[in-house]
Protein backbone atom coordinates (compact mmCIF):
# COMPACT_ATOMS: atom_id res chain seq x y z
CA UNK A 1 0.00 0.00 0.00
CA UNK A 2 2.83 2.24 -0.47
CA UNK A 3 3.70 5.25 1.81
CA UNK A 4 -0.09 6.05 2.50
CA UNK A 5 -0.71 2.74 4.28
CA UNK A 6 -1.51 4.20 7.32
CA UNK A 7 -3.48 6.50 5.71
CA UNK A 8 -5.55 4.18 4.42
CA UNK A 9 -5.80 1.63 7.25
CA UNK A 10 -7.01 4.78 9.43
CA UNK A 11 -9.61 5.76 6.70
CA UNK A 12 -10.92 2.32 6.21
CA UNK A 13 -11.52 1.92 10.61
CA UNK A 14 -12.87 5.26 10.50
CA UNK A 15 -16.06 4.78 7.73
CA UNK A 16 -16.08 1.16 9.26
CA UNK A 17 -16.71 2.73 12.64
CA UNK A 18 -19.11 5.56 11.06
CA UNK A 19 -21.37 3.22 9.25
CA UNK A 20 -21.83 1.65 12.92
CA UNK A 21 -23.49 4.39 14.34
CA UNK A 22 -25.00 5.26 11.26
CA UNK A 23 -26.89 1.54 11.01
CA UNK A 24 -27.70 2.04 14.83
CA UNK A 25 -29.68 5.33 14.19
CA UNK A 26 -31.34 4.23 10.86
CA UNK A 27 -32.61 0.87 12.85
CA UNK A 28 -34.73 3.46 14.78
CA UNK A 29 -36.42 4.80 11.57
CA UNK A 30 -39.87 4.00 12.05
CA UNK A 31 -42.98 3.81 9.31
CA UNK A 32 -44.78 6.31 11.27
CA UNK A 33 -41.51 8.76 11.40
CA UNK A 34 -41.43 8.29 7.60
CA UNK A 35 -44.84 9.46 7.58
CA UNK A 36 -44.21 12.87 9.65
CA UNK A 37 -41.05 13.14 6.83
CA UNK A 38 -39.36 13.56 10.10
CA UNK A 39 -35.56 14.19 9.48
CA UNK A 40 -34.28 14.21 12.66
CA UNK A 41 -32.58 10.23 12.85
CA UNK A 42 -30.19 11.79 9.64
CA UNK A 43 -29.80 14.32 11.38
CA UNK A 44 -28.14 12.89 14.42
CA UNK A 45 -26.86 9.91 12.37
CA UNK A 46 -24.48 12.80 10.30
CA UNK A 47 -23.34 14.29 13.20
CA UNK A 48 -22.22 11.25 15.11
CA UNK A 49 -20.43 10.25 11.93
CA UNK A 50 -18.87 13.16 11.59
CA UNK A 51 -17.62 13.03 15.01
CA UNK A 52 -16.57 9.24 15.22
CA UNK A 53 -14.55 10.11 11.85
CA UNK A 54 -12.91 13.13 12.78
CA UNK A 55 -11.78 11.74 15.74
CA UNK A 56 -9.87 9.31 14.25
CA UNK A 57 -8.45 11.45 11.52
CA UNK A 58 -7.21 13.37 14.72
CA UNK A 59 -5.74 11.27 16.49
CA UNK A 60 -3.77 10.12 13.92
CA UNK A 61 -3.15 12.83 11.61
CA UNK A 62 -3.46 16.25 14.01
CA UNK A 63 -2.24 18.43 11.34
CA UNK A 64 -4.26 17.91 8.52
CA UNK A 65 -7.45 19.84 7.87
CA UNK A 66 -10.86 17.84 7.01
CA UNK A 67 -13.51 19.57 4.89
CA UNK A 68 -16.69 18.03 5.96
CA UNK A 69 -20.09 18.90 5.55
CA UNK A 70 -21.23 19.78 8.29
CA UNK A 71 -20.03 21.49 11.92
CA UNK A 72 -22.01 22.04 15.12
CA UNK A 73 -23.10 25.18 15.21
CA UNK A 74 -27.17 24.03 15.35
CA UNK A 75 -25.97 21.62 18.53
CA UNK A 76 -24.85 24.44 20.67
CA UNK A 77 -27.09 26.68 22.90
CA UNK A 78 -30.17 26.15 24.19
CA UNK A 79 -32.18 25.83 21.14
CA UNK A 80 -30.02 22.31 20.34
CA UNK A 81 -29.83 20.87 23.29
CA UNK A 82 -32.09 17.95 22.65
CA UNK A 83 -30.40 17.49 19.52
CA UNK A 84 -26.89 17.71 21.28
CA UNK A 85 -28.38 15.18 24.20
CA UNK A 86 -29.46 12.81 21.42
CA UNK A 87 -26.26 12.90 19.38
CA UNK A 88 -24.24 12.56 22.52
CA UNK A 89 -26.77 9.39 23.41
CA UNK A 90 -24.97 7.64 20.07
CA UNK A 91 -21.72 8.42 20.44
CA UNK A 92 -21.40 7.18 24.38
CA UNK A 93 -20.80 3.74 23.01
CA UNK A 94 -18.48 4.83 21.29
CA UNK A 95 -16.12 6.39 24.04
CA UNK A 96 -16.98 10.25 23.16
CA UNK A 97 -16.58 11.45 27.14
CA UNK A 98 -18.61 14.48 27.07
CA UNK A 99 -21.24 16.21 24.93
CA UNK A 100 -18.37 19.32 25.18
CA UNK A 101 -15.98 16.76 23.03
CA UNK A 102 -18.52 15.58 20.97
CA UNK A 103 -19.09 19.09 19.48
CA UNK A 104 -15.09 19.34 19.28
CA UNK A 105 -14.85 16.06 16.88
CA UNK A 106 -17.45 17.67 14.59
CA UNK A 107 -16.24 20.60 14.75
CA UNK A 108 -12.76 19.22 13.08
CA UNK A 109 -14.63 18.85 9.85
CA UNK A 110 -15.28 22.65 9.64
CA UNK A 111 -12.10 23.70 7.14
CA UNK A 112 -12.80 25.36 4.33
CA UNK A 113 -10.06 26.52 2.51
CA UNK A 114 -7.63 24.37 0.17
CA UNK A 115 -4.78 23.56 1.74
CA UNK A 116 -1.81 21.07 0.48
CA UNK A 117 -2.92 18.18 2.50
CA UNK A 118 -6.51 17.69 3.60
CA UNK A 119 -9.28 15.00 4.08
CA UNK A 120 -13.02 15.57 2.53
CA UNK A 121 -15.78 13.78 4.30
CA UNK A 122 -19.44 13.81 3.59
CA UNK A 123 -20.55 11.51 7.06
CA UNK A 124 -23.95 10.55 5.06
CA UNK A 125 -24.13 10.95 2.14
CA UNK A 126 -27.37 10.42 0.35
CA UNK A 127 -30.14 11.52 3.33
CA UNK A 128 -33.13 10.36 1.64
CA UNK A 129 -32.02 7.10 1.27
CA UNK A 130 -31.10 6.75 4.45
CA UNK A 131 -34.00 7.65 5.50
CA UNK A 132 -35.88 5.45 3.46
CA UNK A 133 -33.38 2.42 4.28
CA UNK A 134 -32.40 2.59 1.24
CA UNK A 135 -28.48 3.64 -0.27
CA UNK A 136 -26.55 5.56 2.00
CA UNK A 137 -22.47 6.20 2.10
CA UNK A 138 -20.11 7.07 4.58
CA UNK A 139 -17.45 8.82 2.61
CA UNK A 140 -13.98 10.17 3.01
CA UNK A 141 -10.85 11.13 0.40
CA UNK A 142 -7.36 12.72 1.33
CA UNK A 143 -6.35 15.32 -1.22
CA UNK A 144 -2.90 16.15 -1.64
CA UNK A 145 -1.28 19.11 -3.51
CA UNK A 146 -4.64 18.98 -5.08
CA UNK A 147 -4.48 15.04 -6.29
CA UNK A 148 -6.83 12.77 -5.06
CA UNK A 149 -4.63 10.31 -3.17
CA UNK A 150 -6.79 8.32 -0.44
CA UNK A 151 -10.48 6.79 -0.65
CA UNK A 152 -12.64 5.23 1.67
CA UNK A 153 -16.61 4.59 0.91
CA UNK A 154 -18.80 2.43 2.69
CA UNK A 155 -21.63 1.78 1.86
CA UNK A 156 -23.87 -0.21 4.61
CA UNK A 157 -26.91 -1.28 2.05
CA UNK A 158 -25.18 -2.16 -1.21
CA UNK A 159 -24.39 -5.76 -1.92
CA UNK A 160 -22.23 -7.11 -3.41
CA UNK A 161 -23.08 -10.75 -4.71
CA UNK A 162 -19.23 -11.65 -5.93
CA UNK A 163 -18.16 -11.53 -2.06
CA UNK A 164 -18.96 -14.00 0.52
CA UNK A 165 -20.50 -11.98 3.14
CA UNK A 166 -21.09 -8.63 1.50
CA UNK A 167 -24.78 -9.31 1.34
CA UNK A 168 -24.89 -6.85 3.93
CA UNK A 169 -22.88 -3.72 2.97
CA UNK A 170 -19.76 -3.15 0.95
CA UNK A 171 -16.83 -0.86 1.47
CA UNK A 172 -14.47 0.08 -1.54
CA UNK A 173 -11.21 2.04 -1.05
CA UNK A 174 -8.45 3.01 -3.51
CA UNK A 175 -4.60 4.94 -3.42
CA UNK A 176 -3.85 6.68 -5.96
CA UNK A 177 -2.02 4.28 -8.69
CA UNK A 178 -2.27 1.09 -6.51
CA UNK A 179 -5.81 -0.41 -7.96
CA UNK A 180 -8.99 0.20 -6.62
CA UNK A 181 -10.87 -2.72 -4.32
CA UNK A 182 -13.79 -3.94 -2.44
CA UNK A 183 -14.52 -5.46 0.54
CA UNK A 184 -17.43 -7.09 2.69
CA UNK A 185 -17.94 -3.61 5.15
CA UNK A 186 -18.80 -6.05 8.29
CA UNK A 187 -15.89 -8.83 7.49
CA UNK A 188 -13.18 -9.78 5.10
CA UNK A 189 -12.40 -11.31 1.72
CA UNK A 190 -10.69 -8.19 -0.26
CA UNK A 191 -10.89 -8.15 -3.78
CA UNK A 192 -9.90 -5.98 -7.02
CA UNK A 193 -12.32 -3.56 -8.00
CA UNK A 194 -12.58 -3.60 -12.05
CA UNK A 195 -14.81 -1.34 -14.12
CA UNK A 196 -17.11 -2.86 -16.94
CA UNK A 197 -15.74 -4.06 -19.78
CA UNK A 198 -18.48 -4.02 -22.25
CA UNK A 199 -17.79 -2.73 -25.46
CA UNK A 200 -21.16 -2.08 -27.01
CA UNK A 201 -22.50 1.85 -26.17
CA UNK A 202 -26.37 0.29 -26.45
CA UNK A 203 -26.07 -1.87 -23.72
CA UNK A 204 -24.96 0.69 -21.14
CA UNK A 205 -26.28 0.30 -17.80
CA UNK A 206 -26.25 3.85 -16.32
CA UNK A 207 -26.97 4.93 -13.23
CA UNK A 208 -28.26 8.24 -11.86
CA UNK A 209 -29.45 10.00 -8.75
CA UNK A 210 -32.91 9.35 -7.21
CA UNK A 211 -33.43 13.28 -6.90
CA UNK A 212 -33.95 14.88 -10.21
CA UNK A 213 -32.88 17.87 -8.37
CA UNK A 214 -29.54 16.51 -8.12
CA UNK A 215 -29.14 15.73 -11.99
CA UNK A 216 -31.04 16.30 -14.77
CA UNK A 217 -33.18 13.24 -16.05
CA UNK A 218 -34.65 14.70 -19.04
CA UNK A 219 -31.32 15.06 -20.50
CA UNK A 220 -29.91 11.58 -19.02
CA UNK A 221 -33.62 10.26 -21.24
CA UNK A 222 -32.56 12.44 -24.12
CA UNK A 223 -29.22 10.69 -24.05
CA UNK A 224 -30.17 7.49 -24.25
CA UNK A 225 -32.65 8.21 -26.88
CA UNK A 226 -29.42 9.30 -29.04
CA UNK A 227 -27.39 6.47 -28.21
CA UNK A 228 -29.98 3.40 -28.37
CA UNK A 229 -29.96 2.78 -25.09
CA UNK A 230 -32.94 1.23 -23.83
CA UNK A 231 -32.56 -0.15 -20.41
CA UNK A 232 -34.08 1.93 -17.65
CA UNK A 233 -31.51 3.90 -15.44
CA UNK A 234 -31.00 2.33 -12.20
CA UNK A 235 -31.37 5.21 -9.44
CA UNK A 236 -29.58 5.23 -6.41
CA UNK A 237 -28.37 7.54 -3.80
CA UNK A 238 -25.22 8.47 -2.62
CA UNK A 239 -21.92 7.67 -4.04
CA UNK A 240 -22.87 4.10 -4.02
CA UNK A 241 -23.01 5.49 -8.10
CA UNK A 242 -19.39 5.61 -7.91
CA UNK A 243 -19.44 1.53 -6.31
CA UNK A 244 -21.28 0.62 -8.65
CA UNK A 245 -19.40 1.27 -11.44
CA UNK A 246 -16.02 0.70 -10.09
CA UNK A 247 -17.15 -2.94 -9.33
CA UNK A 248 -18.39 -3.26 -13.03
CA UNK A 249 -22.39 -3.34 -12.49
CA UNK A 250 -22.85 -0.23 -14.55
CA UNK A 251 -20.99 1.68 -17.32
CA UNK A 252 -22.14 5.08 -16.57
CA UNK A 253 -23.01 7.62 -13.93
CA UNK A 254 -24.45 11.04 -14.79
CA UNK A 255 -24.79 13.85 -12.66
CA UNK A 256 -25.72 16.34 -14.89
CA UNK A 257 -26.50 20.44 -13.76
CA UNK A 258 -29.72 21.56 -12.95
CA UNK A 259 -29.47 24.91 -13.16
CA UNK A 260 -26.89 27.67 -13.68
CA UNK A 261 -24.52 29.05 -11.16
CA UNK A 262 -24.90 25.84 -9.55
CA UNK A 263 -21.37 23.99 -7.80
CA UNK A 264 -21.07 20.36 -6.82
CA UNK A 265 -19.56 20.00 -3.27
CA UNK A 266 -16.08 17.95 -2.87
CA UNK A 267 -17.27 15.72 0.17
CA UNK A 268 -20.00 14.36 -2.80
CA UNK A 269 -17.27 12.94 -5.47
CA UNK A 270 -14.02 13.03 -3.81
CA UNK A 271 -13.92 8.74 -2.20
CA UNK A 272 -15.82 7.71 -5.85
CA UNK A 273 -14.32 9.83 -7.85
CA UNK A 274 -10.69 8.55 -7.05
CA UNK A 275 -12.06 4.84 -6.68
CA UNK A 276 -13.40 4.39 -10.28
CA UNK A 277 -10.36 5.95 -11.87
CA UNK A 278 -8.46 3.39 -9.92
CA UNK A 279 -10.74 0.89 -11.33
CA UNK A 280 -9.83 1.90 -14.65
CA UNK A 281 -12.42 4.24 -15.58
CA UNK A 282 -13.06 7.68 -16.19
CA UNK A 283 -14.19 11.02 -14.24
CA UNK A 284 -14.88 14.33 -15.77
CA UNK A 285 -17.25 17.37 -15.98
CA UNK A 286 -19.27 17.32 -18.86
CA UNK A 287 -16.98 19.67 -20.27
CA UNK A 288 -14.24 17.02 -20.15
CA UNK A 289 -12.01 18.76 -17.47
CA UNK A 290 -10.52 17.04 -14.50
CA UNK A 291 -12.51 17.68 -11.31
CA UNK A 292 -10.84 20.14 -9.55
CA UNK A 293 -9.96 19.94 -5.58
CA UNK A 294 -8.24 23.09 -5.21
CA UNK A 295 -10.90 25.35 -5.10
CA UNK A 296 -11.93 24.41 -1.16
CA UNK A 297 -15.30 23.29 -0.94
CA UNK A 298 -16.86 23.15 -3.78
CA UNK A 299 -15.76 21.84 -7.50
CA UNK A 300 -16.35 25.68 -8.68
CA UNK A 301 -14.18 25.05 -11.87
CA UNK A 302 -16.70 22.42 -12.74
CA UNK A 303 -20.04 22.09 -13.88
CA UNK A 304 -21.89 18.17 -13.76
CA UNK A 305 -19.67 14.89 -13.02
CA UNK A 306 -19.52 12.72 -15.79
CA UNK A 307 -18.45 8.87 -14.39
CA UNK A 308 -17.99 6.03 -17.07
CA UNK A 309 -16.01 2.86 -17.56
CA UNK A 310 -13.92 4.74 -20.22
CA UNK A 311 -14.84 3.16 -23.68
CA UNK A 312 -18.11 5.87 -24.37
CA UNK A 313 -16.75 8.60 -22.50
CA UNK A 314 -15.70 10.64 -25.30
CA UNK A 315 -18.90 9.87 -27.11
CA UNK A 316 -21.08 10.25 -24.33
CA UNK A 317 -19.52 13.69 -23.55
CA UNK A 318 -20.23 14.46 -27.61
CA UNK A 319 -24.01 14.09 -26.93
CA UNK A 320 -24.22 15.78 -24.12
CA UNK A 321 -22.78 18.80 -25.68
CA UNK A 322 -24.85 18.11 -28.74
CA UNK A 323 -28.18 18.48 -26.69
CA UNK A 324 -26.76 21.97 -25.26
CA UNK A 325 -25.96 20.55 -22.10
CA UNK A 326 -23.01 22.62 -20.45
Amino acid sequence: MGSYARELEVALAAVREASKVCRSVQATITPDALEKKDKSPVTVADFASQALVCRALQDAFADDPVIGEEDAAALRGDDGAAFRGRVFAELQPFGVASEDEALAFIDRGGAQAYSERFWTLDPIDGTKGFLRGDQYAVALALVVDGELTVAALACPNLPSPDLAGADQGSVLWAVRGEGAFHAPLDGTGAAAARVSTESVIANTRLCESVESGHSSHSHSAQLMERLGISAEPVRLDSQTKYGVVARGDAEAYLRLPTRPGYREKIWDHGAGALIVQEAGGTVTDVAGKPLDFTRGRELSKNRGVIVTHGPFHETILETLAALGVK
